[in-house]
């Protein structure tokens, strides 16, 4: 599954997120408050209002729940129109609940903003739009249409025309600033969860890819034994059957496939079988191993590797997949920008590794150097890139992958000082830098090795 599969995949979903049982719910406490609100304004407070008028409009709310649990199962889940209807309903019953309880001076006019903050943080940005805009249309009718509230003598109760306006003032900002803030962090949220997600695919594709190599390094090994055996034993029938052509062909037939079936195995897989040699490689060969997929694209990638004052000699570290898909990543960001160039350095001190990849492309957008890392990264400009797409994503999955084996990464744009080595006049632009702790990554090449791990055989397969 890619990326772009998994983004649609869950702009689907994102409309049936709300469960008919979860607004339910809410209601059911909506209605409990606006029951008791009415029964203390009434009788504790002995304001005059239509109050038997008010509960028939609780009512319908309650009438409503009862309604949906029976004709709808509990994991009923809305769609997108749903649950903005379902909303509108709310609003709308709390409106005439409002009209008819003194419009805008009633201190839970404050409700409407629930039902726009429900959608913002659930429901696409045309919803959300269309609710608060309604919000807003309602508590203006609100200022103006309005049943007053009298006290038991008579007083209506009022407040001066200003202090309604700062009210409906109040009310509509509130509605867009709380709309838009819940709604910027809900997308925010959203994104970073199927960044999280594509990395985790990522990840375990990176997984199952290093697992097939060990089983087929592993199969390549062990069927060499029997395909050699083979090719002996059809070389023996083809010199006793010179005598009869037919089957002497049929022999030589037995011998160029078994030697088609090694050259197979042997494309497929070159090491040995899955032994603790393949846990730990030098650091030069896992940057080779990173920069596979991308050496034949076109562009000239320059390795190199030094220490730093006398660190010995080259470190093996863990070949970790993190580490191989996270340097992969920013070796394809370095390839899709590059002109012609890429070059991956790494250095080693006694206590750190670093790795640097830079190329010779435009480099990052000033403006955006601050935000390198995160998830789905849009170019406001509007510039559009040949051959990648990624939005940040594939750095974020980088970044991500390899701060969990212990690195830190550093995005910036080549400069004079960190131009790479042994090319002091050539142009270079985007540049990724990785430091982890020697000992974060390192493997022992002095530790005992142990037991490779055999392919299991049956007896049959034995005899």
């Amino acid at each position: 599954m890619d990326m772009q599969t998994t983004g649609l995949m869950n702009r689907d979903v994102q409309g049936h997120w709300i469960r008919l049982q979860t607004l339910t719910r809410v209601r059911w406490l909506a209605a409990s408050g606006q029951v008791i609100a009415l029964l203390v304004a009434a009788y504790g407070l002995r304001l005059e209002f239509p109050l038997v008028l008010c509960l028939g409009v609780v009512g319908v709310s309650v009438m409503t729940n009862i309604l949906s649990s029976y004709i709808y199962p509990r994991s009923k889940r809305l769609s997108e129109l749903e649950a903005m209807l379902t909303l509108a309903f709310d609003m709308a019953q709390l409106t005439l609940l409002l009209f008819l309880t003194g419009g805008l001076i009633n201190p839970f006019a404050l409700m409407l903003i629930a039902p726009v903050t429900i959608a913002a943080t659930a429901l696409q940005l045309r919803s959300t739009l269309i609710l608060g805009a309604l919000a807003i249309g309602l508590a203006t009718f609100l200022a103006f249409a309005f049943e007053p509230i009298h006290m038991r003598d008579g007083t209506i109760l009022a407040l001066p025309e200003l202090f309604r306006f700062g009210f409906w003032a109040a009310l509509v900002i509130g509605i867009a600033f709380i709309g838009l803030y819940s709604r910027s962090i809900a997308a925010e949220k959203l994104a970073l969860t199927e960044a999280l997600l594509a990395m985790r695919i990522a990840l375990a594709r990176e997984q199952k890819l290093t697992d097939l190599g060990g089983v087929i390094a592993a199969a390549a090994h062990e069927l060499g034994t029997p395909l050699a055996t083979i090719k002996l034993a059809s070389a023996e029938l083809i010199d006793a059957l010179h005598d009869e052509p037919d089957l002497a062909d049929d022999a030589r037939l037995i011998r160029e496939q078994a030697d088609r079936c090694r050259a197979i195995l042997h494309s497929m897989g070159e090491a040995g079988k899955d032994d603790m040699h393949l846990r730990h490689a030098p650091l030069e060969t896992i940057l080779t191993d990173a920069a596979s997929p991308h050496l034949n694209r076109g562009k000239t990638i320059l390795f190199s590797a030094t220490a730093n004052t006398d660190s010995g000699r080259m470190p093996e570290i863990l070949r970790m997949p993190e580490i191989i898909h996270g340097l992969r990543n920013l070796i394809q960001n370095a390839v899709d920008f590059a002109q012609d160039h890429v070059w991956v350095e790494a250095t080693w001190t006694d206590t750190s590794i670093s790795v640097r990849v830079t190329d010779d492309g435009p480099g990052y957008p000033v403006y955006l150097l601050s935000r390198i890392g995160e998830p789905y990264l849009r170019d406001r400009r509007g510039e559009k890139r040949s051959e990648y797409e990624g939005m940040g994503l594939g750095l974020f999955i980088a970044k991500t992958l390899l701060e969990r084996t212990g690195a830190v990464v550093r995005f910036d744009n080549c400069t004079d000082r960190n131009r790479p080595q042994g090319f002091p006049g050539t142009r270079c632009g985007a540049m990724a830098e990785v430091n982890w702790p020697r000992d974060a990554i390192q493997a022992d090449p002095r530790g005992p090795l142990g037991e490779n791990p055999h392919i299991k055989q049956s007896q049959d397969a034995r005899r």
